[in-house]
């Protein structure tokens, strides 16, 4: 059996006639009819049901469709991926990025990339809920994890260190925390999309401590958060990446700076069982020959 007969066979029951299938595939009504009656005789069953007014599927025929639909799909993609080496990436490249992060890194990145790659166009989504690939048919998404979701290809940008911050009149009236068990005394702001995120870590002389948070405003988005909190509302803890130029200009300031928190890890994130296309290849390229091993601040 060869592939040209799977993909004949593939097209007539996808047309669900001869003639419909040799218009699509540029070949003549006798030789379709010629390669499914071969692949027939090949396989020692019959696929099709023929009567002068339709054409359907027997049992056998479910079964080797809904395999062939397989075989040819993954044929065709092989073929695109060799193909795509040699073409320019183009076309439109949509991308998915939370709020802070896609505002204040990518976006700044842009104005380079498609400088180095005007056949692209960008459309970016930036939200902080989790955004399904497949679904809503993006190509790339930046997620800011420790673990990125299994069901996922990743490829890593960088970590970034996590910073308890206030505004300088919420440590006035509150008091600063010497230890991390101090922040259970303070109004913190919860981070509502992560569950786990009113536990708080640190690397301390005891080894990691973990920290459950309290306060009375939980939110879905960064924004809102650091908006609050420069407002004298209570304590965020979030990337220094999206902090740095609040505490730079003197709106927040850190506290436990002697207690390491750990690490945060960024990564650009695809569906692993699509061939990447050029365009999202070249971007996510682009963004790890920027990041290096921890993340800039937008100062940098």
């Amino acid at each position: 059996m060869s592939l040209d007969a799977m993909v004949v066979f593939a097209a007539v029951v996808e047309q669900e006639s001869f003639s419909a299938a040799a218009q699509s595939l540029g070949l003549s009504t006798p030789v379709v009819s010629k390669r499914v009656s071969a692949l027939e005789r090949s396989l020692g069953a019959r696929l099709l049901n023929r009567t002068t007014r339709r054409l359907s599927l027997t049992e056998a025929g479910e079964v080797y469709y809904s395999h062939c639909v397989r075989v040819v799909a993954e044929a065709r993609e092989a073929e695109a991926a060799v193909t795509d080496l040699n073409n320019a990436p183009r076309g439109l490249l949509r991308v998915t990025a939370p709020v802070n992060f896609g505002s204040h890194q990518v976006a700044g990145l842009l104005p380079g990339f498609l400088a180095a790659y005007p056949d692209i166009r960008v459309d970016m989504d930036l939200s902080d809920r989790q955004v399904d690939l497949a679904e809503e048919a993006f190509d790339v998404a930046i997620r800011i994890t420790q673990q990125p979701q299994p069901h996922l290809a990743a490829r890593r940008l960088g970590s970034a260190r996590r910073l308890p911050c206030a505004a300088p009149g919420y440590w006035a009236a509150h008091g600063r925390p010497q230890v991390p068990d101090d922040l259970k005394h303070h109004n913190c702001i919860v981070y509502r999309p992560n569950p786990s995120f009113n536990q708080w870590y640190f690397h301390g002389a005891d080894g990691v401590q973990s920290v459950a948070v309290t306060g009375n405003f939980t939110v879905n988005n960064t924004e809102a958060m650091l908006r609050a909190a420069i407002g004298g509302l209570g304590v965020i803890m979030l990337t220094s990446f999206t902090l740095d130029r609040y505490v730079s200009a003197g709106l927040l300031e850190p506290v436990l700076e002697d207690f390491d928190a750990p690490d945060t890890d960024v990564y650009a994130c695809y569906l692993p069982n699509r061939h990447l296309p050029a365009k999202a290849r070249v971007f996510i390229d682009y963004l790890v020959n920027h990041y290096g091993e921890r993340l800039s601040s937008p100062s940098a």
